[in-house]
């Protein structure tokens, strides 16, 4: 079972220019600004000065989800989380938000509106909680 990683970014809530970039790292699994920039001027309609890539990494490594290394006066970034695990992190988000609304009657409505596929994924995972549940008690 993939749960949630041990690690966390301060801030999950990211900018499309942010998103872009960790996409490009994540590629890459490490990353210079040349790296990152020249990968976004690939797109000929694209423009992006050096200096703005430079700032985005860092704002990046702020947040927690990039670690930046000095290598041979090189910065060098690399991510501190999967992709899959910022999926998961960002699914549970929006889960915790969701659930927050608090009216049953609500969350229920919503449920009877979903397809047969996703009345099936919901059954599967109150199956697993259940198996769950069983094997912490057991």
């Amino acid at each position: 079972m993939t749960g949630l990683p041990n690690y966390r970014p301060r801030q999950l809530s990211l900018g499309p220019l942010e998103q872009e970039i960790l996409n490009i790292v994540w590629d890459l699994g490490t990353a210079t600004v040349k790296d990152v920039h020249q990968r976004i001027l690939k797109d000929p309609d694209r423009e992006l000065a050096y200096t703005s890539v430079t700032t985005v990494l860092k704002r990046l490594t702020n947040k927690g989800w990039l670690t930046c290394k000095k290598d041979n006066k090189i910065h060098v970034w690399s991510a501190l989380i999967t992709r899959e695990q910022a999926r998961s992190l960002q699914a549970y988000e929006q889960l915790n938000r969701f659930l927050s609304v608090g009216n049953v009657d609500m969350v229920a409505a919503f449920a009877d509106e979903l397809d047969q596929t996703s009345l099936e994924k919901l059954d599967a995972i109150a199956q697993r909680l259940r198996e769950i549940r069983q094997q912490r008690e057991g």
